[in-house]
């Protein structure tokens, strides 16, 4: 059964991905394809991160929830390197229209959302292995602290594409202001 304490970030995440989703289909042809500074992405490639990453995001819900190891792991039992996969994931998806992209996040979202509901009040008690990546150590982090932050995702690379975007900035604002999407900005953007 759902753990009670995970209804409320599925509510917070399904909040953001329909605002992310707006905001995505607001952007001009230009707008997606700026680079964006301090990144080798340009804006659209935010967006197909968001539609990619779910995938094995659930695949560690899945672990979590099955009491395995969380620390991600190739079919060769090596680290799974997630920034090399995201940087494939983008470049695979830069020749897709946005809705196609926003097809694929709905549906990778919707297999998520599965793994999510699964999560017991035992597995929120569980500690989270984080493989680490680029700019973050590998570190053991409370199962349950880390999905209070990780149902922000969509607002946090909404900033990130907020930097291509100087004149969306003040509309944007309002929903980036939260200590835990400052606090990923201020780690990830030194």
């Amino acid at each position: 059964m759902t753990s009670p304490a995970v209804l409320p970030v599925i509510d917070e995440l399904d909040r953001h991905r329909a605002r992310f989703e707006a905001f995505c289909r607001s952007l001009s042809a230009e707008e997606l394809v700026r680079p964006v500074p301090s990144s080798s992405w340009q804006v659209r490639d935010f967006i197909a991160h968001l539609a990619t990453i779910d995938v094995p995001v659930a695949e560690m819900f899945r672990a979590m929830h099955a009491g395995e190891d969380t620390g991600l792991r190739t079919g060769d039992g090596e680290k799974f390197d997630v920034d090399g996969w995201n940087d494939r994931q983008v470049i695979e998806r830069r020749a897709l229209g946005l809705e196609a992209v926003l097809a694929e996040a709905a549906r990778t979202r919707a297999g998520l959302k599965e793994r999510l509901a699964a999560i017991t009040d035992e597995d929120l008690a569980r500690t989270l292995k984080f493989a680490g990546d680029s700019k973050r150590p590998a570190a053991e982090i409370p199962f349950g602290a880390y999905l209070r932050g990780w149902c922000k995702h969509d607002p946090m690379h909404a900033m990130d594409m907020s930097r291509a975007l100087p004149e969306r900035q003040a509309e944007l604002a309002p929903w980036f202001d939260d200590p835990v999407i400052q606090g990923y900005q201020k780690a990830m953007n030194r």
